[in-house]
């Protein structure tokens, strides 16, 4: 016989010898020649043939094996060739199963680094699914706290690294990982962390920390509240800021944006509208808690943002499905820098897409409600929460100065959701009126109430400078251009004012093209 049929010859008999033990059938790992003859490989390949379903082995890796040698670089770049190299047939056969073990897969790429960086990215697209779509979110902005519980287990119980299953077995820290998820998934109680638990080093997180436990799950078990505000968390955002960065947290710290932006650019083209307008709501909760690196905050937010107002540019519906935690969010704009540009942009959005379109009139009502009042607080007194983060002589013009850019974007979106929502024009003109009468400092906020105000009283105009983006249903007219059919009853003005930005007088003035265009 060849070496391939002695080899067929041998894996046959095993598994045969299984199916007629009934130990075996419920425990394949107890036989340890059954364990060496199930190669997922040999399984993949010609499960159909011997008639066996590698969907159980495939698990039974996952969880007896990678989940205490992930952090081995061998097992780490070997299980990533393994998933390349079958990921079509995973995706047809299995595809629940990579979804499932996402988080074991992230604990790979967070305690490994950079150096797989381009075989998980590869990798990562499969582990995407209905059922992992949005806690994936979540546990990649926590990443930079995922490397933090891994290096406080290794701190605690030594390596990670088991190079065996024997040995494996008596190592302490893959015991600690296996008791923290006893706890997690059973409730039982995990024992004392020894003498020096309280130590300085030790103390980042406690391994009773909720949190804890939920970063260091192999399994996703669904979108599970994270614990900002737990003493744990605390202590690890605080810990982060006072020690320097190790490697592989600087190394984490650059991947996760790359990640982000594939999981967004999958999410735009692949996942339907229901999950898109679940996820949005997370992304404005996870905003303003990110891991304390200036950078890392920076990149995290800025495709945050991007993807969210694509969003909203894909499906403008999702503006008036979503005012409720849109309201929140503009109320919440006062308590940090980060909360007030989301606030910002979400102005932008609200006046953008007409406070959802032309069939959610009760919903921009709403809306333009809110923006009523945020533009009559900051009117009536200086309420910006801003000055704890904005210490020393220039705190007084951080502090104008985000008012006025507050103000700026109020009075915009209050005079594009009039003019998608004609009903509402009325109210607007009485806001404006009062932000172009009032005392306010800055010049910029009175003279674009001003502006608007004039642009109101031609119709065709406004429609062309403060009108959507891009047609739609209820518009079927392009961005930038009039309607100059309808001047004769429209429009007063023979050039847009947005053409004579530089002319001084009143916006209502009847101009002509000798105004603009010198004489030879």
């Amino acid at each position: 016989m060849s070496d391939a049929d002695k080899g067929w010859e041998f894996h046959l008999r095993s598994l045969s010898n299984s199916a007629r033990d009934s130990n075996l059938a419920t425990d394949p790992a107890s036989d340890p020649s059954l364990l060496q003859s199930a190669i997922l490989q040999f399984f993949l390949d010609f499960g159909e043939v011997v008639l066996h379903d590698a969907d159980p082995s495939l698990r039974m890796f996952y969880r007896l094996c990678l989940s205490r040698e992930f952090a081995d670089p061998v097992v780490a770049e070997a299980t990533l060739d393994f998933l390349n190299s079958n990921k079509k047939k995973l995706l047809s056969s299995f595809p629940a199963l990579l979804p499932q073990f996402f988080p074991l897969l992230l604990k790979l790429i967070a305690w490994n680094g950079e150096k797989f960086d381009k075989a998980f990215l590869r990798v990562f697209p499969a582990l995407m699914s209905p059922a992992s779509f949005l806690p994936l979110l979540s546990s990649l902005v926590d990443l930079p706290i995922l490397v933090v519980a891994l290096e406080k287990v290794e701190r605690s119980s030594g390596s990670l690294i088991g190079s065996s299953i024997a040995s494996i077995q008596k190592s302490t820290a893959p015991e600690m990982l296996l008791a923290l998820m006893d706890e997690a998934y059973t409730g039982s109680t995990i024992a004392d962390g020894g003498a020096d638990s309280e130590s300085e080093e030790s103390s980042t997180i406690d391994v009773a920390d909720p949190l804890f436990l939920e970063l260091l799950k192999d399994e996703n078990d669904g979108l599970a509240e994270r614990h900002w505000t737990s003493p744990g968390m605390a202590a690890a955002l605080q810990a982060a800021i006072n020690t320097p960065r190790s490697d592989r947290m600087k190394q984490i710290l650059n991947m996760t944006p790359r990640l982000l932006d594939t999981y967004f650019a999958i999410a735009l083209h692949d996942v339907n509208d229901s999950l898109i307008c679940a996820l949005i709501p997370l992304l404005m909760t996870r905003y303003s808690t990110l891991f304390p690196d200036k950078n890392f905050s920076y990149e995290v937010r800025k495709r945050l943002l991007e993807f969210m107002l694509a969003a909203f540019q894909r499906s403008p519906d999702f503006v008036a499905l979503l005012k409720k935690p849109i309201m929140d969010r503009l109320g919440e704009g006062y308590d940090s820098p980060a909360k007030m540009e989301l606030a910002l942009q979400l102005c932008w959005a609200i006046g953008e897409h007409g406070g959802g379109g032309a069939s959610h009139k009760d919903a921009a009502r709403e809306l333009f409600e809110n923006l009523e009042l945020l533009l009559y607080e900051n009117l009536s007194s200086s309420r910006l929460g801003l000055m704890q983060e904005a210490r020393g002589s220039d705190s007084e013009n951080y502090r104008k100065s985000s008012q006025s850019r507050l103000l700026c974007f109020v009075v915009t979106a209050i005079a594009k959701l009039a003019t998608f929502h004609r009903e509402l024009l009325p109210r607007a003109r009485v806001s404006l009126g009062k932000v172009a009468r009032s005392r306010i400092s800055d010049v910029r906020v009175w003279k674009r109430a001003r502006d608007y105000l004039g642009l109101m009283n031609e119709p065709a105009i406004c429609q062309s400078v403060l009108g959507p983006s891009r047609p739609s249903r209820a518009v079927m007219q392009n961005p930038g251009t009039i309607n100059w059919s309808e001047g004769g009853t429209k429009m007063v003005a023979h050039i847009p004012f947005y053409i004579l930005g530089e002319q001084e007088g009143p916006p209502f003035h009847d101009f002509t093209f000798s105004d603009v265009i010198p004489r030879k």
